[in-house]
């Protein structure tokens, strides 16, 4: 049994913002605002070793954005961010979503490998929203 947890998480502004600038440096982090979901990935002894977000598409009804994930170096390769990615999915299905979106850059294969175990698939948005060398992604939830 693995003794990761994903929990969802209400006010943990300050370990989320900490997380971002740990597993995403040199990266601005995302401030979790209302309308917002978080998740947080702690290991058996309760400490916070991953991440992530998700809101409502600013672009298209009924999808939801993946907006931020990252998980410590230490735990990686340990299938986190998959679970991460299912929680997220499941939440987004509770709320009626149809879709849901997300980015990554090139220089991110482990994201990218994640994403296309759970079902997404690349595509391109007529505007592009992410930097020069990102790869879109999209799934559609049933």
């Amino acid at each position: 049994m693995n003794p990761i947890r994903i929990i969802p998480v209400d006010s943990a502004l300050k370990t989320l913002i900490g997380l971002q600038l740990e597993c995403l440096p040199g990266d601005d982090p995302e401030i979790p605002k209302a309308g917002s979901w978080w998740w947080l990935a702690v290991d058996e002894d309760g400490k916070a070793i991953g991440f992530a977000g998700m809101r409502p598409s600013e672009r298209w009804q009924q999808t939801i954005y993946l907006c931020r994930a990252g998980v410590l170096p230490k735990y990686r390769g340990q299938g986190i961010q998959k679970r991460l990615i299912r929680a997220r999915l499941a939440k987004a299905r509770a709320l009626g979503n149809t879709h849901a979106i997300t980015d990554c850059t090139t220089e991110n294969p482990a994201s990218a490998r994640s994403l296309i175990k759970a079902g997404f698939r690349p595509y391109w948005p007529q505007v592009p929203w992410g930097l020069p060398h990102s790869i879109y992604w999209i799934k559609k939830l049933q």
